[in-house]
C-alpha cells in the first residue's frame, strides 16, 4: 500500500481541495481508494490577488511570487488536515501532487509553443509539509506540442470506464471539460478529452457582481430567471466552441471582459435573466459538444462544483434526451474529490516514471512523464 496526497485549486478560485489516497504497491494497478478529503477556502485577500493576476497589472512578478507563498501555506493547511484526519505521519506519504493555480494558459500561441503558467511554490510546500511534492504537470505536455490540458482523462479512464458501453465525464469547475471514454472492452477505443466552454466562472462572476455571493446556491437564481434567446445566440457564437479538439481554454477567454463585450447590447436586461442565460450557455456548450463529438454516449457523469448546481444538472438532462445524467458520486467518487484525486494519481505516475498525459486528448506528440519533483 502506498499513500499520496492530491491538491487542486481550479479556475473557480473557491479554495484548495485535497485528498489522501491509497494505491496498490503494484505499479501496474491504477485503482485508487480515497481515505480522506479536505477543503479550505481561500482567504479573501489571496483569492482577490489570484483573480487579479489572471490579467495584466503592475508589479506582476513580485505579486505572483508572494501569492505563490500564500497558496503554499493554504495547501500546507490542507495537507495537515488530511494527515490529522487519518492519524498519519508525513513520512507515510510518498508525495503530494500540487497542481497550483493557473494564471495564464496560452498553449500553441505566439511562437508555436506558447505557455501555461501555474502560480505555485512546491519548494515551500515540501518545506512546510515534510513530504516530497510533485508539481508543474502541464508544461511538459505543452513542450511536446500539446495543450497541456485536459490532464484528467487518463485518470477518468482508470476510475470511470464502463466494461461494455461508452461513457462521458463532464468536469464543471470554472471551465468545463469533457472526457469521452470508450467501452472498456473496445480494442479500438480511444480516450479523448477537451475543454468544451465555461463552467462556473461566468456564473460565479455574475452572482458576485449583483448579489455579493460567491456562487448561485443550487442554481436557484438562474432557475428563477428567463433565458434571453438573442444573448444566448451571441454567447454560443463564440468561435472556440466550434473548434475541433484537441483544445483548451481558461479565464484568458471566458472572463468578465469577454462577457461585458457581449452584454453591451443588453444593458437593460434583468440580472436574473442574464444569470439564467449564462446557465443555459454553460449547459448548451457542454451538451452540444457531447452530441457532436460522441453522439452514441448514453451515460454522462458530472463532477466539479457544477455537479452541485441542481439547475445545471436539470438543464443538462433536458438537453440530452436518451442520456443518463448523474454525479460521479454514483460512479464511486464524489464530485468535489475527483480533480484532487486525479493529481494524486498523476503524482504517483510521475514518481513511477509513467506517462500521465493522453496525447489523443492534449494533442501532444506522444506520451510524456508529467511533473517536477521537489524532495522532502
Amino acid at each position: 500500500m502506498v499513500i499520496y496526497i492530491g491538491l487542486m485549486s481550479g479556475t473557480s478560485l473557491d479554495g484548495v481541495d485535497g485528498v489522501l489516497a491509497r494505491f496498490a504497491d503494484d505499479p501496474a494497478r491504477h485503482d485508487i481508494d480515497v481515505l480522506a478529503h479536505a477543503h479550505r477556502p481561500f482567504a479573501p485577500a489571496l483569492r482577490d490577488e489570484l483573480l487579479a493576476l489572471n490579467g495584466a497589472g503592475d508589479n506582476e512578478l513580485h505579486r505572483a511570487a508572494l501569492a505563490a507563498n500564500g497558496l503554499a501555506r493554504a495547501q500546507a493547511g490542507v495537507v495537515q488536515a488530511l494527515l490529522a484526519d487519518c492519524a498519519m505521519a508525513p513520512g507515510a506519504v510518498t508525495a503530494v501532487g500540487s497542481h497550483g493555480q493557473t494564471l495564464r494558459h496560452r498553449p500553441g500561441e505566439f511562437d508555436t509553443t506558447g505557455y501555461t503558467i501555474q502560480v505555485n511554490q512546491p519548494a515551500l510546500l515540501a518545506e512546510l509539509s515534510g513530504i516530497a511534492v510533485v508539481a508543474d504537470f502541464r508544461s511538459r505536455d505543452v513542450a511536446a506540442g500539446g495543450q497541456g490540458a485536459p490532464l484528467v482523462p487518463a485518470f477518468h479512464a482508470q476510475v470511470f470506464s464502463l466494461p461494455d458501453s461508452p461513457r462521458a465525464v463532464l468536469n464543471l469547475g470554472g471551465i468545463g471539460n469533457l472526457t469521452l471514454l470508450p467501452a472498456g472492452d473496445d480494442p479500438q477505443g480511444v480516450v479523448r478529452g477537451f475543454d468544451c466552454g465555461p463552467g462556473n466562472a461566468l456564473l460565479d462572476h455574475w452572482v458576485q457582481l449583483h448579489r455579493g455571493l460567491p456562487y448561485d446556491e443550487a442554481g436557484g437564481w438562474a432557475a428563477s430567471g428567463r433565458v434571453l434567446p438573442q444573448l444566448l445566440a451571441m454567447l454560443l457564437a463564440e468561435p472556440f466552441l466550434q473548434r475541433p479538439p484537441p483544445k483548451s481554454t481558461g479565464r484568458d477567454l471566458f472572463n468578465p471582459d469577454w462577457l461585458a463585450s457581449r452584454l453591451a447590447a443588453f444593458a437593460v436586461a434583468d440580472p436574473g435573466d442574464v444569470q439564467a442565460t449564462l446557465a443555459e450557455f454553460t449547459a448548451r456548450a457542454a451538451a452540444d459538444a457531447l452530441r457532436r463529438e460522441a453522439p452514441g454516449t448514453t451515460d454522462l457523469r458530472v463532477c466539479g462544483g457544477g455537479a452541485l448546481n441542481r439547475h445545471l444538472m436539470v438543464r443538462l438532462a433536458a438537453l440530452l434526451p436518451g442520456v443518463t445524467v448523474g454525479s460521479t458520486a454514483e460512479a464511486g467518487l464524489p464530485p468535489s474529490q475527483v480533480e484532487a484525486a486525479a493529481f494524486a494519481w498523476l503524482a504517483r505516475a510521475c514518481m513511477l516514471r509513467q506517462p500521465g498525459n493522453r496525447p489523443e486528448a492534449t494533442g501532444a506528440r506522444g506520451p510524456r512523464v508529467l511533473g517536477a519533483i521537489y524532495p522532502a
